[in-house]
C-alpha cells in the first residue's frame, strides 16, 4: 500500500534527508544541535506517554482504541521517530547500521536457545 506521499516503502536515509531539507528551508539548522533535539526528543516521548498513562495494559492491536486515539498515537511516534533520526544524523551516527550492529549483539548476547 503505497503512503502519503506516494512511496512503497520509506527508508531511514528518505527520512534523514526530508528533515534536513525541512529544517534548511526554515533556516533552523543552528538550533538543531545533538542537546537541542535530544530535549526535542525528550518532550515528544513525554506526550506519548502521556497518551498511555492512563489505559493500564493495552491489547496488541489497539482493538478498543478509537480511530482518532490511533491517528494522535500515530502522530506522536512519527514525532519521537523524526527526532531519533536527526538527533542520530547531528552526531553522524548511521542509525540503520547501528541498529543491525545492535541487533547482532542481542543475538549473541540472548541466544534463542535460552
Amino acid at each position: 500500500m503505497a503512503n502519503v506521499l506516494g512511496e512503497e516503502n520509506v527508508s531511514l536515509d528518505q527520512l534523514k534527508k526530508k528533515m534536513r531539507d525541512f529544517a534548511e528551508q526554515r533556516g533552523w539548522q543552528p538550533y538543531h544541535t545533538p542537546r537541542n533535539l535530544l530535549l526535542a526528543l525528550v518532550g515528544e516521548m513525554g506526550e506519548l506517554s502521556e497518551i498511555f498513562q492512563w489505559k493500564g495494559e493495552v491489547e496488541r492491536g489497539l482493538p478498543n482504541w478509537k480511530e482518532e486515539e490511533k491517528v494522535h498515537l500515530g502522530e506522536e511516534l512519527s514525532d519521537v521517530l523524526l527526532y531519533l533520526i536527526q538527533l542520530s544524523d547531528s552526531c553522524g551516527i548511521d542509525l540503520g547500521q547501528v541498529a543491525l550492529r545492535k541487533l547482532q549483539l542481542n543475538a549473541f548476547k540472548y541466544p534463542a536457545h535460552k
